[in-house]
């Protein structure tokens, strides 16, 4: 049996209490923090315009993500950038301006280049109105050039995404639906202001699967107040029964001084360390014994699944959508859209205003909304490949990284090896002559293992964690 493939061995206290430090998650390298506000929106203009010239004449693919922020009422779990109101006139507002920014980007790209991958994401993009949600398809893909086996997905909340628009996502062309489930038990929902029961979840999937979508997505989260590891099972063992081909198993942060709002969760009410990390041992357990793949992380398919298949062929890439699927030998292009959304073209991250009110100022200047970026060095990229190695991959090959960036591995990373070296007596890696393979147990502390190869990672300060613990 692949390691892949293999259960999870049991963790001890000791090497929990080791390891369960503040860690990025990397979505990028070097991760936003250090990104900085001389990259503008002149310079992200002379990027779109370069990086797209270089793709010529065989254009690599595109993501596209729109970012939709608006919720009718705060999860208090959540720590995504939302606009809570029930002023539906501001999604109209909003879309406007995202049309404008779109149109402005779009004009300075190849158009022709393939999206493989196109995305919705919130807030909650059901917000929009079937009128709503049609027109913003329509003038996105009147700019973008769809592939014919795209991902063409969105983020649902069953408790407001109604059948009537699951018809009009499926006949517009969307083939994957996203459903934030978090937790089934009661209590945990009264607890975090998401009440779901199991059944309304249930209704969603049925009529997703009546009308044919191709892949159904759940997001779980543990760690969550008054979970235990018997109340998550029976979620997990619900979700289970459902039978999605994707879940992701996320950790909750409790970071008040980031998000606010979870002061209004009693620290008491969330589960201790160890419990919180074997309800997250207990979840992987029953998954992969349900037949799903451990991706990485936190993310689980069925081996059919898309994603399942490039773990298995090496094709498993992670940006700011998480893992994804790398078409051909170069990742896609990403172009984020909308409030705060992030793009990664070619080396280079820009990130948008957070607040609305700058969003718009911006656009109304007529000037695309980066509020920061950065431009990576060729150490940041080689660094980069070594972390992607780690989290996608599951081991490095000193050899192909030689090649590629003219290094000696064991000499250029040799204050990393040092520090593996103790990952390695713990069991969390396998040092070889030819390079390094993270173990079944080390899968669990991934971003732990990538740590020592963040050369910024050191020099972030402050009273506060920047960073979530790793489990």
């Amino acid at each position: 049996m692949d390691t892949q493939d293999m259960p999870t061995p049991p963790v001890t206290k000791a090497l929990l209490q080791k390891y369960n430090t503040a860690g990025p998650r990397y979505t990028s390298y070097p991760t936003a923090p250090v990104w900085q506000d001389s990259y503008n929106a002149d310079v992200h203009e002379q990027v779109v315009r370069e990086t797209n010239r270089l793709t010529q004449p065989n254009p690599h693919p595109l993501s596209i993500y729109a970012h939709l922020p608006f919720c009718e009422q705060r999860c208090l779990f959540c720590g995504c950038n939302v606009v809570i109101t029930k002023q539906r006139d501001q999604a109209e507002k909003y879309l406007g301006y995202l049309f404008k920014e779109m149109e402005t980007v779009a004009g300075w790209m190849d158009r022709s280049r393939p999206v493989v991958q196109f995305h919705w994401g919130g807030g909650t993009p059901t917000y929009l109105s079937e009128d709503q949600m049609e027109r913003l398809f329509r003038f996105q893909t009147s700019l973008f050039t769809l592939a014919p086996h795209a991902e063409v997905a969105i983020e649902v909340d069953p408790r407001v995404t109604t059948l009537l628009q699951l018809d009009v996502l499926k006949e517009l062309g969307f083939n994957r639906i996203s459903l934030g489930v978090q937790d089934f038990n009661p209590q945990v929902q009264e607890a975090i202001h998401r009440v779901q029961p199991l059944d309304m979840t249930a209704r969603t999937v049925e009529h997703c699967r009546k009308l044919g979508f191709e892949g159904l997505n759940f997001d779980l989260i543990y760690g969550l107040p008054h979970q235990t590891v018997e109340s998550f099972e029976k979620s997990v063992q619900e979700v289970i029964a459902l039978s999605p081909d994707r879940i992701a198993l996320y950790s909750y942060a409790h970071v008040p001084w980031l998000s606010p709002h979870q002061n209004q969760i009693p620290e008491a009410a969330l589960p201790e360390t160890e419990t919180k990390f074997r309800i997250l041992q207990t979840a992987l357990t029953l998954l992969t014994e349900a037949g799903y793949l451990y991706i990485g992380m936190d993310h689980f398919a069925k081996p059919q699944d898309e994603l399942g298949q490039a773990l298995q062929t090496g094709a498993l890439h992670r940006n700011f959508m998480g893992y994804t699927v790398q078409q051909g030998h170069l990742p896609s292009d990403l172009y984020g859209f909308g409030v705060s959304a992030i793009s990664g073209l070619q080396g280079h991250f820009a990130q948008n205003w957070r607040k609305l009110s700058q969003y718009y100022e911006a656009l109304d200047e007529n000037r695309i909304p980066v509020m920061r970026g950065y431009v990576l060095s060729d150490e940041d990229r080689l660094r980069q490949q070594v972390i992607l190695g780690i989290l996608c991959q599951g081991r490095i090959d000193y050899g192909q990284l030689n090649e590629r960036f003219g290094i000696d591995f064991k000499t250029h990373f040799a204050d990393a090896l040092t520090q593996l070296a103790q990952m390695a007596q713990d069991g969390l890696v396998e040092l070889q002559e030819t390079g390094i393979s993270v173990t079944p147990v080390g899968r669990m502390f991934s971003r732990n293992i990538a740590m020592p190869f963040d050369a910024y990672l050191s020099k972030m300060g402050g009273d506060k964690p920047t960073f979530s613990k790793t489990v």
